[in-house]
């Protein structure tokens, strides 16, 4: 494998290191259209099987659950046994809990292949992957490059839901969860022959790095061992609440209740199913500028003032929603360009604080562990949310909650210092046991 990545690194004059960018960002575009998939099939579950949206949304916020549970352990894993290995895992798990999706007929067969299987399989292919590959090739243009593989989520959206929504409709929501099944089973050969490990390997420096330094090939370790490890130095840092806690946030606001339910609460306004994930997606599109931009801005600007203005501008646009659907044809329109610009745009400015504070070596394990708060967060909200909708016939209350949470978020983020507090040295030491 490393020979044929030598042989094509030699046949370009850009650096391989953005060919790595691009097989990252199709295994993360894969797994975000993967997690998206439930949300198109709240309704025609209903309608199948008749059960409930709290019963959907528990199996939701299972899925969202692991995403986040995995991430720091995934992280460790990658240090210990290899980016590769953890990958081909993942789609495998993907692959095959999707497909044996389409055999269940009662809830909990959903929980154990869309919770269980699918959930833990995209908790390997999830941002702590982005961080992690970050970390091992890019000396410099880490936000960018941070920037451009968390805007996978978004274009996954772009590129997934409408097809899926299409096909929901026409030919029914088995056929869509066998199009993913062969997605995640397509991208396996890929990451096999094109994906080495680190830069070493294929005779390659990290992107931007002009000494000839090399990283320690850390493995043979316990990931579990590493994982809480780092977490009990992490605990006692105060900035690493506060970015746990802003995460939290993030993930309530996003995943779990605009990624979850966007699809459902237009519906309750008749707009169908087609029509909400065409909306999504053009999110989805200008979520890719915007957090593109994001990592662009987090090599320049003070992370913390960007995350202020991010958290603070989807507050408003969540508080704005329940009128947006009652403004004819400017109000979704006004919702989805403020939204969608900063959707997931927190992400590198939220890892570059991660390595500013905790340094390189830890930087994607404590991330991980962050992770967990976001996506804690997006299973709360999943949860809370469709019992709501149950509860009081609408969404209003749930997006007027949501939006104050990002307002207290925006100002939360204003304490994180920033400011290294253990070395590199002793940090790694504690990631990697």
């Amino acid at each position: 494998m490393n020979e044929i990545v030598k042989v094509i690194a030699a046949r370009f004059r850009f650096s391989y290191v953005w060919i790595i960018v691009g097989i990252i960002f199709l295994v993360l575009l894969s797994g975000a259209g993967i997690r998206a998939t439930p949300a198109i099939m709240i309704l025609p579950l209903e309608h199948e099987f008749g059960w409930s949206r709290t019963t959907i949304s528990l199996v939701i916020s299972i899925n969202i659950a692991l995403y986040g549970l995995i991430g720091p352990f995934s992280a460790a894993a990658m240090q210990s046994y290899g980016i590769r290995r953890m990958i081909l895992g993942a789609l495998g798990l993907l692959a095959i809990g999707t497909f044996f999706s389409t055999f269940m007929t009662l809830p909990w067969h959903m929980m154990l292949a869309w919770g269980v299987v699918v959930g833990a399989g995209s908790g390997v292919v999830a941002n702590t992957l982005a961080a992690t590959i970050v970390g091992r090739w890019f000396e410099t243009r880490r936000g960018l490059a941070m920037g451009l593989l968390t805007a996978s989520a978004a274009t996954g959206q772009m590129v997934f839901l409408p097809l899926m929504a299409y096909m929901v409709d026409h030919v029914g929501w088995r056929a869509v969860a066998l199009m993913v099944s062969a997605v995640a089973a397509l991208a396996i050969p890929m990451v096999a022959l094109l994906l080495p490990e680190r830069p070493e390997d294929v005779g390659m420096k990290r992107y931007g790095q002009v000494d000839d330094t090399t990283q320690s090939a850390m493995t043979g370790g316990n990931p579990f061992k590493a994982a809480f490890q780092a977490l009990k130095r992490a605990v006692g840092i105060r900035d690493f609440w506060l970015l746990f806690f802003s995460f939290f946030v993030c993930g309530m606001s996003t995943n779990g209740y605009i990624g979850a339910h966007f699809i459902a609460m237009c519906s309750d306004y008749g707009i169908l199913a087609v029509g909400g994930a065409s909306i999504l997606a053009t999110m989805g599109v200008l979520d890719l500028v915007g957090t593109t931009m994001s990592g662009w801005l987090s090599d320049r600007y003070n992370a913390r003032v960007l995350l202020f203005w991010y958290y603070g501008l989807r507050g408003v646009a969540l508080i704005f929603l329940p009128q947006a659907f009652g403004l004819s044809y400017f109000g979704l329109p006004i919702f989805a360009i403020i939204y969608g610009l900063d959707w997931i745009a927190t992400v590198p400015p939220t890892v570059r604080l991660a390595n500013d504070v905790f340094g390189r070596a830890a930087a994607p394990i404590i991330f991980g562990w962050v992770v967990v708060g976001h996506q804690l967060g997006a299973a709360s909200a999943a949860l809370l949310a469709g019992y709501m909708r149950n509860s009081l016939g609408s969404y209003t209350a749930s997006s007027i909650m949501m939006g104050i949470a990002c307002i207290v978020a925006a100002v939360m983020v204003l304490r994180i210092h920033g400011r290294k507090q253990d070395s590199d040295d002793a940090m790694q030491t504690a990631a990697v046991g």
